[in-house]
């Protein structure tokens, strides 16, 4: 991590930003987009500098280390796992996972609720269906 700490004046600046999810005193959290086109362009031959500019980051806020680092831990992750690498894992392992074994309560108690889930998304999913046929009804008529 760069030792170069954000104001919050930059923090809003870079905020504004299409390719930035989320920003922070120590850290920039770009989209998944904006990882996917600067791999992308670094096989076609441009330098870490030059991608971050061309999508508009002032490279004075950014910082040249960070730009560098971000893209080589991309390209790990991009030829390790493909463009599953570059997804930000942390919005599906949140915390730390149990190290002990669920007893049958526990685990049936998850299933139930996965159910339910599945069965909410169905449900949800049949009434966008429908939504779209209406839809498409009343442009025929």
């Amino acid at each position: 991590m760069s030792k170069k700490l954000f104001t919050e004046q930059e923090q809003k600046l870079l905020m504004k930003h299409p390719y930035v999810k989320a920003v922070s005193e120590k850290a920039i959290t770009y989209t998944d987009e904006f990882k996917a086109m600067a791999i992308k362009e670094y096989e076609e031959g441009k330098f870490a500098r030059q991608i971050f500019e061309d999508a508009g980051f002032d490279i004075e806020i950014v910082g040249i280390q960070r730009a560098k680092s971000s893209l080589k831990r991309w390209r790990a992750a991009y030829q390790k796992n493909g463009l599953e690498g570059l997804e930000d894992s942390r919005k599906y392992y949140s915390g730390r996972p149990l190290e002990r074994e669920l007893s049958i309560e526990e685990k049936y108690a998850r299933l139930e609720a996965q159910n339910a889930l599945l069965r909410a998304e169905n449900e949800l999913l049949k009434k966008i269906d429908l939504a779209e046929r209406m839809l498409v009804k009343k442009k025929k008529n």
